[in-house]
């Protein structure tokens, strides 16, 4: 059945109301970050709320409407910057919860460790790659990941110095014998760069395809990139495809998602 105009208005009208509700709980969540986990369980449901709303399409009609506005594109834009924040938030939790010996995957976590096994597509890592993950945050699922089954190198950058902490941390208890690293080095100085093969964005980088611009010119050829991006209702919770340029970039193709937080570009 078709939606007429007043009940996508109306539906417009609702999820901008639930999203403000969001965006002030996730101000909240953020600040109240300690550097403990006594507020984790509080933040793993609200993420995992918002996990469902951005990847149910019910709520696509409403919020193209909102969207369309300029309240609503200022409301998307702070969301997106203050449930990054979160993210990062969560990932510390997670990661002191397993240093503490206390572990789970559930909800936000559980719908991320989902999206990784088809990253690459046809173009996979195997044992001779070299990864590089920019925005490896606190607990660096990705770098886990791949270099548990496929043996590939890997290497992960960060600007926030308490993530990188945790993230070795985390990688020394679940990653014996595999051959990541994680570094604060900025990406243009980044000595591992010219070997990587595959290179993945995190959707929370909010100068991912800046980034990308830079380190064209020190990459290979052959590089493989993988750019995790939300559109549309999507969105609300990662920053979207942008054009490339093609004389430095060929965009071969995009994997959709469905059900899942982010879609990937490569």
């Amino acid at each position: 059945m078709t939606e007429t105009p007043l009940a996508t208005q109306a539906a417009a009208a609702g999820l901008a109301g639930v999203l403000h509700g969001y965006l002030g709980r996730f101000a909240e969540a953020a600040r109240d970050y300690d550097g403990s986990t006594r507020h984790a369980a509080a933040l793993e449901e609200l993420l995992a709320g918002y996990a469902q709303l951005v990847t149910d399409p019910a709520n696509e009609p409403g919020y193209a409407q909102m969207a369309a506005t300029d309240q609503g594109t200022a409301l998307v834009a702070a969301l997106r910057t203050e449930s990054a924040r979160c993210v990062a938030v969560i990932e510390k939790y997670r990661a002191l919860r397993l240093l503490e010996g206390r572990s789970g995957a559930e909800g936000y976590f559980a719908n991320i460790e989902s999206c990784i096994a088809g990253e690459f597509g046809a173009v996979a890592p195997d044992s001779s790659s070299k990864v590089l993950l920019v925005g490896s945050g606190s607990f660096p699922m990705t770098l886990l990941n791949l270099a548990s089954r496929t043996g590939a190198s890997a290497v992960g950058i960060d600007i926030d110095p308490e993530a990188l902490e945790l993230g070795r941390r985390v990688v020394a208890q679940l990653g014996q014998g595999l051959d990541i690293g994680l570094q604060g080095d900025q990406i243009h100085q980044l000595d591992f760069l010219p070997q990587a093969t595959h290179i993945v964005f995190s959707s929370t980088v909010a100068v991912k395809y800046e980034l990308l611009h830079q380190l064209h010119a020190r990459t290979r050829q052959d590089v493989v990139v993988a750019m995790r991006f939300g559109d549309g209702l999507k969105s609300l919770f990662n920053y979207p495809m942008q054009p490339v340029d093609p004389r430095r970039w060929q965009l071969d193709g995009t994997i959709r998602q469905p059900g899942q937080v982010f879609d990937i570009a490569l």
